[in-house]
């Protein structure tokens, strides 16, 4: 095996395996202070998480939202930029996605209004990073900080549609009126029972396929055309993709429109998949959690669902530690994820020395 083929195994496989090995090892450190068997909490969150058909369900619709929004901040990565503001992409995207499904005609197939529904997400999520990517691109205005105040924008934007626009009348909840049946994304355990296979109920739907192709889309545009090696080459050095003909604010502008696009699609799982309708914080640390899910999953499509997965397992089984540990409450998910971004992204290159001197030295020819 060649040197640069070791490197990529190191970078690509080694690096996350062991910082995500570290940041577990931390977590078990964290339940020792607290009083509580870190061997007994892993087995109750495995359990919770996949230990039953219910728990899987669960695990895996989490998963879903954490693979939309860490294929938009991969994108972005990509490109150079650092997305932050999922979140608010997230719940404008939401908007979109039920202004279609509340005032499109009921009486169209499903086949048209579904698809109608997952692109009004697409194009407001889209619409609601343009702006930031064009003052990144063309004013100067660092997209670190505009997407966060975008993010709280998109809080206000939402509180004033769900009180003054789309609240049912009579209701005083804050939330829109229930969707069409035409637009709800259908439930796996009602598909296996059309088949005559009896799954535990779950709020796991038909987005997770809309997950797995959205992966396969990135995956294909960024390394199968000449938009995703121009967003790459940017990414890596703006003064060589200028050479090279390239032109880096035309691609930072762009990028922004793709990863907010996708950050928009959390609304598909969760408001025509599990809710039917919609309402306040749907999208809750989803847009963040995104950006652990990317940096464990290198910015790549594969890696960001298996990392998806694991975050899914993180979300069920800390619930599931909240339920049966007086200690525990759901918050310790927040902690897992912080020593996640800690070791995955702050501490990236942790191991790398150690593994670079003993799997890939450099040769003397070299």
């Amino acid at each position: 095996m060649t040197r640069d083929r070791r490197l990529s195994w190191i970078n690509g496989l080694l690096l996350p395996l062991f910082n995500v090995l570290t940041a577990f090892l931390a977590m078990g450190v964290v339940f020792l202070l607290i009083g509580v068997d870190p061997i007994e909490a892993t087995k109750i969150l495995i359990y919770g998480a996949l230990g039953y058909d219910e728990g899987l369900g669960y695990t895996l619709y989490y998963a879903t939202n954490f693979v939309f929004t860490g294929l938009a901040v991969a994108v972005a990565f990509h490109a150079g930029l650092f997305n932050i503001g999922g979140e608010g992409q997230a719940y404008v995207g939401g908007l979109g996605i039920a202004l279609v499904a509340l005032y499109i005609n009921p009486a169209l197939s499903a086949w048209i209004v579904i698809p109608l529904a997952i692109s009004g997400g697409l194009l407001f999520g889209a619409l609601w990073a343009i702006i930031p990517g064009y003052l990144q691109a063309y004013r100067g205005s660092h997209v670190v900080i505009t997407t966060i105040m975008f993010n709280f924008l998109a809080s206000a934007l939402m509180v004033y549609m769900l009180v003054h626009v789309l609240r049912e009348v009579g209701n005083m909840t804050p939330e829109s009126t229930n969707f069409p049946d035409v637009v709800w994304l259908p439930f796996v355990h009602d598909v296996f029972a059309g088949f005559g296979y009896n799954i535990a109920k779950s709020p796991l739907n038909f987005s997770i396929l809309v997950a797995l192709f959205f992966s396969f889309l990135v995956w294909f545009f960024l390394w199968h055309t000449r938009w995703g090696f121009a967003i790459r080459a940017t990414g890596k050095s703006t003064e060589a993709a200028i050479y090279g003909g390239i032109n880096p604010k035309k691609i930072i502008v762009v990028t922004m429109c793709i990863s907010g696009a996708l950050a928009g699609l959390v609304g598909v799982n969760e408001l025509i998949g599990v809710q039917h309708r919609l309402f306040l914080n749907f999208n809750y640390g989803y847009g963040f959690g995104g950006i652990a899910v990317a940096l464990m999953g290198r910015n790549h499509p594969l890696g960001i669902l298996i990392a998806a997965f694991l975050f899914g397992i993180l979300y069920q089984g800390g619930a599931e530690l909240d339920f049966e540990l007086q200690n525990v409450s759901r918050d310790i998910v927040v902690v897992m994820q912080g020593l996640v971004i800690l070791f995955c992204g702050g501490l990236e290159y942790l191991y790398r020395p150690v593994l670079m001197r003993f799997l890939a030295p450099i040769e003397a020819s070299e």
